[in-house]
């Protein structure tokens, strides 16, 4: 009654919400109006509230973004917050399909099953414009793409990109940000993001969403559950602003090298993408196409100085690199261009380099790896097996010898369970047919 501007601003909340009183949309916004006469600034946060999100008015963000200014002209933080929020609040997505096939394919070669699904997603999109944002993860090894095609996507949909490492994050604070009475108190990263980016719909990536560690601060991969749950991420609450944001228009991607150390509850709300490694037809075309001139720009080289046949590529491939994505193979192509550029600055008269199968000991070295080959006949005693790598598939030589004892199967070498099963079934399968072969019953 005597116009104390807090309490003005406490009795209205009470008013908005039904807190000991009845519930009036129309006594409250009439006492946060008495408030901002009196130059409060949670008053005029509270109507910048209101008419941003249709509270007790109709919804305008032009009267919204006034009452927010007029906020943060006082130094409210919360307020300034939502200005820059405000500033660009949902860019349009673009939805021609030529065009974002034209750009995923121009970045990166491969990866059809991403670049099928935003496809996918943006047709849909076009037909219906109530679709919610899907939810990716891709998970492959180190190196096959997954980050860079994040921002391929972001271009090919024409949106804003936003990118967060959650490797070793072990604080929920992180996510759902600090409540605002301690001390340094900061926003969660994701409504960071969004404020950093001034977009309500980027494309944000989660990078390394395996890597989440908790401690008694709390479990992010918890709070990453409402994050990444299509049904609640459109009223997620930060502590620290304390107002309810709609994260369903964002295309959500994350990334991950192994699904193992993802929690299930969180795993079952991301849509799994393997992203495998590339065999040796795409990395040579991914040396031609993206590595080799990516390095000459670098380099400061001609686009053409440095010519290689496909043959000198596929060498470098199989005897200087082992792994399934290229790395690897760009650091052994940059090398190349460093050699070559220290031979120009020495002689400038040099008008470009060919690369032969004979010149890489002098760029490279000896050859880094040998691959075994398969027997071409039967030998007794030796078996060849196939063996999974992360990096592709390997032959192996397994030998095999019976000597005097108690009958026990002595594996040698690093094995899995898998092995040592296989080793057992063999046994246990020529005991079964020994008299079928007059083999000894107790050759074992």
């Amino acid at each position: 009654k005597k116009g104390y501007s807090p309490a003005l601003v406490k009795y209205a909340y009470y008013l908005e919400n039904g807190i000991y009183v009845e519930k009036d949309y129309q006594m409250a916004y009439e006492y946060y109006l008495l408030a901002c006469q009196k130059q409060n600034r949670e008053g005029f946060y509270h109507l910048g509230r209101w008419f941003f999100y249709g509270i007790g008015q109709k919804e305008d963000k032009h009267k919204a973004m006034q009452y927010y200014q007029q906020a943060s002209h006082y130094h409210y933080s919360k307020a300034s917050f939502m200005l820059g929020y405000m500033y660009h609040y949902g860019d349009g997505i673009s939805k021609d399909l030529e065009k974002a096939k034209e750009i995923l394919d121009d970045e990166h070669y491969g990866l059809e099953k991403v670049k099928e699904r935003i496809l996918e997603y943006l047709a849909i999109r076009k037909l219906s414009k109530s679709l919610k944002s899907p939810i990716i993860c891709l998970v492959g090894p180190p190196g096959v793409g997954k980050t860079s095609i994040a921002k391929s996507i972001a271009d090919s949909l024409g949106r804003k990109f936003v990118r967060i490492s959650l490797g070793g994050v072990r604080d929920e604070a992180e996510i759902r940000g600090h409540r605002r009475t301690y001390v340094g108190a900061i926003p969660g990263r994701i409504i960071n993001g969004l404020k950093e980016a001034q977009t309500k719909n980027p494309v944000f990536l989660l990078d390394e969403i395996d890597k989440m560690s908790s401690d008694y601060k709390g479990d992010p991969a918890s709070a990453m559950l409402e994050v990444l749950d299509p049904g609640q991420n459109k009223d997620f609450v930060d502590h620290y602003v304390e107002v309810p944001f709609d994260l369903s228009k964002i295309l959500f991607v994350t990334t991950a090298n192994s699904l193992s150390t993802i929690p299930r509850p969180l795993l079952d709300r991301m849509e799994i993408i393997e992203v495998s490694g590339y065999i040796e037809e795409e990395k040579l075309n991914i040396v031609k196409k993206y590595l080799l001139p990516k390095q000459l720009k670098e380099h400061a080289l001609e686009a053409d100085f440095i010519k290689m046949d496909d043959e000198v590529i596929r060498d470098i491939i199989d005897s200087y690199t082992r792994e399934a994505g290229v790395r690897n193979l760009e650091r052994t192509i940059g090398k190349i261009c460093r050699k070559v550029a220290k031979k120009y600055v020495e002689n400038p008269s040099l008008e470009g380099v060919v690369i032969t199968k004979a010149d890489l000991d002098e760029y490279l070295g000896k050859n880094r790896y040998r691959h075994q080959l398969a027997g071409t006949k039967p030998e007794v005693g030796i078996v060849t097996g196939l063996a999974w790598t992360a990096v592709g598939g390997e032959t192996l030589t397994a030998e095999v010898n019976v000597l005097k004892g108690k009958g026990q199967v002595v594996l040698t070498s690093k094995l899995g369970t898998v092995m040592k099963e296989s080793a057992q079934t063999g046994i246990s399968y020529i005991r079964s047919i020994a008299d079928r072969f007059d083999i000894d019953p107790d050759f074992y």
